[in-house]
Order: C-alpha cells, then sequence, then structure tokens
C-alpha cells in the first residue's frame, strides 16, 4: 500500500471513530463540519450556533445539536415540490 492510500484510510476510519461520540470540541467540530476554526469561533461567538463552554473557555458542541443546526433551512427539490403540488391538488378535487 502506498501512502497516499493509507492517509485516506486512516482519514476514513477518524470519521467514523468522530462520528460515535456524542461531544466534540472545536478542532473535532471544524473536522465535522468541513468549517475552518476561525469561522466556527465566529459562529459560537455570535451565538449563531448552539455550543456550551462549560469552564468558561473551552467550547464544546453536542453532535445531535451541531447536526440540527447543519440542517436548518432545508431546500426542496423540484421534484419534490411537484410532488407535493401534485398531492395538493389531487386533494382538492
Amino acid at each position: 500500500m502506498n501512502t497516499i492510500n493509507l492517509d485516506e484510510r486512516l482519514a476514513r476510519i477518524e470519521s467514523l471513530l468522530l462520528s460515535q461520540k456524542k461531544v466534540l470540541n472545536l478542532d473535532e467540530a471544524c473536522d465535522y463540519t468541513g468549517m475552518s476554526r476561525s469561522y466556527l469561533y465566529k459562529l459560537t461567538s455570535t451565538g449563531c450556533i448552539p455550543h456550551s463552554k462549560p469552564g468558561g473557555k473551552l467550547i464544546y458542541f453536542d453532535i445531535d445539536l451541531l447536526k440540527n443546526w447543519l440542517l436548518e433551512n432545508q431546500r426542496k427539490s423540484h421534484s419534490q415540490i411537484e410532488q407535493e403540488a401534485l398531492e395538493y391538488t389531487l386533494k382538492k378535487r
């Protein structure tokens, strides 16, 4: 195996282990969301993202709240909108 393939496999294993955790620190949340450390810190300082600071210094994230926050404001696909419109018109007949 070459080094690149090994690094990719290690990254996949780390991400699988990360998904098993319930509470993430700032660096783990950055890896989980794909956001930069500075941007995630900005979101916490403005109160835009749910987080916890139990000691007043370190930032932690509940992974379930983080998932919910990431999935806010979902947009429907064209096929979903068309399906809902069809169901609505058939129901109103």
